[in-house]
């Protein structure tokens, strides 16, 4: 594949894809961008009242991260973006757009996109979910979102990285695998 113009950090909320993108922006030099920051306000009310997203919801969003990520790769910029992208569709679209998406001229219409999985226990990502204060999602959504879950798979290029060990364990493993690429 050569080396990716993204990253993308993805798992279900509390897995720490924040915490993991932006510390591995800053040891890469990349641009980070965290995706609940382009959230709807519609989308983040409904997740304040512990409904979950349904496509409908997503789509839209995901096409707007998916402009955001051409939009620097067209530049020269190499970016992380920490995104659920629970499911293969949803990877697909940050990658390609949506289907009958309008192409601006002379933008490369796919981003080279590596795939993180933080992945964990229901027990360990629940207890983090109650330690965190001030979150629009509430923990109760976590099984929502386990159940929607896609786990990436060949032929996705893709590292899973189990969210028990130590934040710079998971990084130098995450830097250690871009090496090969």
């Amino acid at each position: 594949m050569g080396e990716p113009d993204a990253l993308l950090v993805m798992g279900v909320s509390g897995s720490g894809k924040s915490t993991v993108g932006a510390l591995l922006a800053a040891e890469l030099g990349w641009k980070f961008y965290d995706a609940d920051d382009y959230h709807s306000e519609e989308n983040r009310m409904k997740m304040g009242r512990g409904i979950p997203l349904n496509d409908q919801d997503r789509i839209p969003w995901l096409c707007k991260l998916h402009g955001i990520l051409l939009r620097d790769v067209a530049s020269g910029q190499h970016v992380v973006l920490a995104c659920s992208a629970l499911k293969k569709m949803y990877r697909d679209i940050l990658i390609q757009g949506q289907d009958g998406a309008p192409q601006k001229c002379g933008e490369p219409d796919q981003v080279k996109l590596f795939v993180v999985y933080l992945s964990g226990s229901f027990e360990v990502i629940s207890g983090r979910l109650h330690k965190r204060k001030g979150h629009f999602m509430p923990p109760e959504l976590l099984q929502s979102q386990l159940n929607t879950l896609e786990p990436p798979s060949a032929p996705e290029n893709f590292l899973q990285v189990s969210v028990d060990r130590e934040l710079s364990e998971i990084t130098a493993t995450i830097r250690e695998t871009l090496k090969g690429q």
